[in-house]
């Protein structure tokens, strides 16, 4: 498989295309390429059996579309945990790192570094690392625009996305930390954070690619 046809099927599955349907817009927005490029490339997927499409809608990953999706994501969140665990990276700079990496590394090598690394469950940014030949399903987390003032949170996955990645450190937010929902901005305004040793800001759009875990027993279903 190409690594053209790798990132389309990973950034279908990073967007939620093994549950949900994803339209070509938001491909466009993914990947920075042109609507026809996304259409052309849907085509040889869909013929190729990698995906499904439903008129007028979107594409949605099949069995075979999600097992070749999971085994690059594989890839990609090992090299992450690599990096960041012992090549000092910080968990903004992995990424493209990441991207060039995955697509060169066999299957062998990706179980010796699984190996290497003792079997890690998650990546930097919180997200599920497979068994070798396993489909991944990520956690179901809301995002934390969903919740509301006086909520305390805990910070469980972010996007794997470079600006978005950049911006979270720039506002010192890491995974697993804890806050309570302080105050939310009108017309959509920043979400204040505060868990009494630090208080931060996140702008609404970031808030949509937060997940997090309600840590109020009433909130948490």
């Amino acid at each position: 498989m190409t690594p053209n046809r790798e990132d389309y099927l990973k950034l279908i599955f990073e967007l939620g295309g093994n549950e949900n349907i994803i339209n070509n817009k938001q491909i466009v927005t993914g990947l920075n390429v042109s609507a026809a490029s996304v259409s052309e490339m849907i085509t040889k997927l869909l013929k190729e059996g990698f995906v499904t499409h439903s008129p007028y809608q979107g594409v949605q990953l099949t069995e075979l579309g999600l097992e070749n999706a999971s085994s690059l994501v594989r890839k990609h969140r090992l090299w992450e945990v690599f990096l960041v665990t012992h090549l000092g990276y910080s968990w903004n700079e992995v990424h493209e790192e990441a991207e060039v990496l995955e697509h060169v590394t066999s299957e062998e090598l990706t179980n010796r570094l699984d190996h290497f690394l003792d079997h890690p469950k998650v990546c930097p940014h919180g997200g599920i690392i497979p068994a070798s030949n396993q489909p991944i399903h990520e956690r179901s987390f809301k995002v934390l625009a969903e919740y509301s003032t006086g909520t305390r949170v805990q910070i469980k996955r972010v996007l794997d996305e470079k600006e978005l990645l950049d911006y979270l450190a720039s506002v010192d937010l890491t995974i697993d930390e804890i806050f309570t929902i302080k105050e939310i901005g009108i017309y959509e305004g920043p979400i204040t954070l505060t868990n009494g040793k630090k208080t931060i800001q996140v702008n609404f759009k970031a808030a949509h690619n937060i997940f997090v875990e309600a840590l109020d027993p009433d909130l948490k279903k």
